[in-house]
């Protein structure tokens, strides 16, 4: 039976790693917020693999540290191994990945929610978004809970109509055997929502017992880890191992004999899997040449047994598995704990959404996450972010918060799914920045700590902080500059040992650290007046040193970007009247509706003719009346 059992400013369906996020902006900035989950014992749950960051995720992690997110301080409280991956290339490329303790995590972010101001946090079922005159004004649980509101935000992850496939074996389901969200799917489709069917899968789960790790390469963490959090002030402790296996010609033969059993393979799974994060069986037949595939052996905690084997997602038949895990060096007798799966679940065409990832087409509606067609926890949590972030502001009266992709990932993430879409899950990586030498994972507190301020999820002493830190860049720069190491005999040894030509009058300290094979530690001895500085500084007026040429080109980029963006063009455009533009190009921008010139370019099907007529059709004002 129905009863009206609360309001609230803001419902938050999902406590995964967008509904956390989503949850305690909105919270922390004064709404009123409740937060719906299936289940309370999933609160923080990392199905797939034990971790926060990886290549460009690491960067949206920091940026979202900067903005005043949760994510990175619960990790550095819940993380046991921490490794900068790609230290062998450019500083852009840097990215922090850490293996995190589980259910600890889980632990953390439970507690975060619970003790918040202003947020309940419900076990509870949403199975309907209500609405009132074409906007939002509640939800609907199966128990019959009506909870009015102002805003919903949707962070569903792969609940939503999940399906779990294991070989012939399929059922309604969360991951971890978790209960399904089936009701809502239909209501968001009902709502006019255009929807989609995506896939992602997980590795079999092992007994630590039964790994014989004298036949793998042991992957330790960092000598000197670095934190996710600038503000985290204490050096990060590694506590766990990691090892490195591979799977082998006997491993690919039982894959390809069994292919006909693969639900991948047979038409069981309709759902589009993630093209950077495929399962093994994908791997054999994308890459059929290949001898081996990498392997990592990753544990869930510090308190269990459980071992993910991450690089072996599937949705092979269970005796498969096991026979398919014994095939590799060291797990011959591994004991399986939980057998890989995968899942299928609904998700938004995210060109339905606008870059507050509010819905275009209910007022009041916001989807973050999984549910707008991105892949990883990192993802998740920023869009999260993003949306409670703008639903608290909206509701609040206040200009929303759009993030732009010369600024931040974050921005890049967001422009690329409601710009242009995605046919599959989508995961960040660098290489889809145009502008990855500057937004660098090291500079994103200086470069996004100003709107964190802004919107009010920066304190002032953290902001003055940020900007004293970078005083001492500075300072330490100029010093650099005007600090000459004079020629000797001993410098000059100095030189040749690093294959640098010899010098016959003073040369300054920062020109010798832009010398690729110099850098500020090596030129330490020729330094006696080097101050002591933190790490952070150091690193930081290093990279501003070396890549200062590189980086003032970007820049320049980075404002004739801009002057595209601040060209905005008017909600009541009507494209299909605009005669210059192609049919394909009013199309396609008549169900974007780009809200600047900058992010009509960047719309699929649309040239730069289209932009050209559509530019002109501005500036003559035509349409006005």
């Amino acid at each position: 039976m129905e009863y009206l059992a609360g309001k609230y400013d803001v419902a938050v369906i999902g406590a995964g790693h967008a509904g956390i996020e989503a949850a305690l902006a909105c919270a922390r900035l004064g709404c009123s917020t409740i937060c719906l989950t299936i289940n309370l014992d999933s609160v923080g749950n990392m199905p797939c693999n034990p971790a926060i960051g990886g290549t460009a995720k690491g960067h949206l992690v920091r940026e979202l540290d900067a903005l005043g997110g949760e994510m990175p301080r619960a990790a550095d409280r819940a993380c046991i191994q921490y490794r900068m991956l790609n230290r062998g290339k450019g500083p852009a490329v840097w990215s922090l990945r850490a293996q995190a303790d589980r259910r600890l995590y889980q632990q953390v972010m439970k507690g975060t929610l619970e003790a918040q101001e202003n947020l309940r946090l419900l076990q509870a079922e949403v199975s309907e978004i209500l609405t009132r005159d074409g906007r939002v004004s509640g939800v609907r649980t199966r128990g019959g809970g009506v909870y009015e509101c102002r805003a919903v935000i949707v962070c569903t992850g792969t609940y939503l109509a999940g399906r779990t496939i294991v070989g012939e074996s399929c059922e309604d389901s969360g991951p971890d055997g978790m209960h399904a969200s089936m009701d809502l799917a239909p209501c968001l489709k009902g709502l006019g929502l255009s929807m989609r069917r995506f896939k992602t899968g997980t590795p079999p789960r092992i007994n630590r017992n039964s790994v014989d790790f004298s036949k793998m390469e042991v992957q330790p963490g960092d000598e000197d880890p670095e934190p996710f959090s600038f503000e985290t002030d204490r050096v990060p402790e590694n506590r766990a191992v990691c090892y490195l296996t591979y799977t082998n010609e006997r491993t690919h033969e039982i894959i390809r004999a069994n292919m006909h059993r693969s639900p991948l393979y047979n038409g069981v799974i309709d759902g589009v899997g993630p093209r950077y994060c495929p399962s093994i069986e994908t791997k054999i037949v994308t890459f059929p040449d290949k001898k081996r595939h990498q392997l990592f052996i990753e544990p869930m905690g510090l308190d269990t047994d459980e071992l993910y084997i991450q690089g072996l997602s599937s949705s092979l038949p269970e005796d498969v598995q096991v026979e398919m895990v014994h095939s590799i060096a060291g797990l011959e007798r591994a004991v399986i704990q939980r057998f890989a799966y995968a899942i299928e679940y609904d998700c938004v065409d995210p060109t339905e959404l606008y870059p507050t990832l509010e819905t275009k087409k209910i007022p009041g509606l916001y989807g973050a996450g999984q549910f707008n067609g991105s892949s990883g926890y990192e993802e998740a949590a920023v869009q999260g972010f993003v949306a409670g972030v703008n639903a608290a502001l909206k509701i609040k009266g206040q200009e929303p918060m759009v993030l732009d992709r010369a600024g931040s990932y974050i921005g890049t993430l967001i422009d690329d799914l409601v710009t242009k879409g995605t046919n599959e899950p989508y995961r960040m990586m660098t290489s889809r920045s145009e502008y990855r030498l500057y937004l660098r994972q090291d500079n994103a507190d200086i470069r996004l700590i100003e709107t964190g301020r802004r919107i009010g999820l920066v304190s002032e002493e953290r902001y003055r902080a940020v900007l004293e830190k970078y005083g001492r860049v500075r300072g330490e720069m100029e010093r650099l500059e005007r600090t000459f190491v004079p020629p000797s005999h001993e410098f000059n040894d100095f030189l040749a040992s690093k294959g640098q030509p010899q010098v016959t009058t003073g040369v300054s300290l920062a020109s010798l650290i832009r010398r690729p094979a110099l850098s500020y530690a090596s030129t330490a001895a020729f330094d006696p007046g080097r101050p002591e500085l933190p790490r952070d500084v150091i690193q930081e007026a290093e990279i501003e040193l070396k890549y200062a040429g590189y980086i003032e080109k970007q820049q320049r980029q980075i404002r004739e970007f801009r002057r595209m963006e601040s060209r905005t063009i008017p909600d009541w455009v009507d494209y299909s009247a605009i005669h210059g533009l192609r049919l394909e190009a009013r199309q396609k921008l008549q169900t974007i509706r780009p809200q600047n010139l900058g992010q009509a370019s960047r719309v699929s099907g649309v040239s730069p003719a289209d932009i050209a007529a559509l530019m002109i059709w501005l500036e003559r004002g035509e349409g006005k009346n």
